[in-house]
């Protein structure tokens, strides 16, 4: 039983989305504000974050940049107004997914399975680490490091990364991305893709600006490589 953990100041909404999530299975916690809702984190330990973008003592991209801070845990990001510059900077700051509300429960339902699926372990046999310049990655671990020191990625930026080097050097569209990584159809937002591609960039580039892991083929997509 999943467990999730819903911030929402507005009441209607946060009872109507824990009702629905509880039907479907769900273990649910709510929070109406961005203090309660960190506070819950420590306590209730979800497995996922429902975070509304706007709250009433703080802004949900703010929370959303202190608990990527400091954990990995899949965060969907709720936002009333489907306005672009919020959704682009919601992405930005780490959140794996956002759903534009009014939602109805089976589609939020459905989109916490997938970001959860993305999550999972696969169970495979243990593999050697590769070594990629300065990068180890380990899938069995499902852990990168970066010229010795352990990166914090998000579960997005690893399974993307974890996709592009499977393939080095073979490119891929957003729209391949965003069916094989999000599992999304190809009518999807590739908005998705490239902010998850500029904050992969930003943790393993150096300087971003001059990307060598995660390159762009203009008109194409990205590829990983060549080194």
């Amino acid at each position: 039983m999943p467990r999730v953990l819903l911030i929402e100041d507005d009441p209607s909404a946060r009872e109507g989305i824990a009702i629905g999530l509880r039907r479907r299975g769900h273990e649910m916690r709510t929070a109406a504000t961005g203090e309660a809702g960190l506070t819950a984190l420590d306590e209730f330990r979800p497995d996922l974050l429902l975070l509304d973008l706007m709250l009433p003592d703080t802004n949900g991209v703010r929370v959303c940049r202190q608990v990527r801070g400091s954990s990995r845990l899949p965060i969907i990001m709720l936002t009333a107004r489907g306005d672009d510059f919020d959704i682009v900077v919601g992405l930005e700051t780490g959140a794996d997914d956002y759903i534009v509300k009014p939602a109805r429960a089976e589609v939020i339902d459905a989109r916490i399975r997938a970001v959860l699926r993305r999550v999972e372990q696969p169970a495979a046999a243990p593999s050697p680490v590769e070594i990629h310049g300065g990068l180890a990655i380990d899938r069995t671990a499902l852990t990168v490091s970066r010229h010795g020191t352990r990166l914090a990625l998000a579960p997005s930026e690893l399974r993307l990364l974890l996709h592009l080097s499977a393939a080095p050097e073979q490119v891929f569209s957003r729209e391949q991305l965003l069916e094989d990584v999000w599992e999304y159809s190809h009518h999807g937002d590739t908005r998705l893709v490239d902010a998850c591609v500029r904050r992969l960039r930003g943790r393993l580039e150096d300087p971003p600006a001059g990307p060598r892991y995660i390159q762009t083929v203009r008109g194409f997509g990205y590829r990983f490589g060549p080194l």
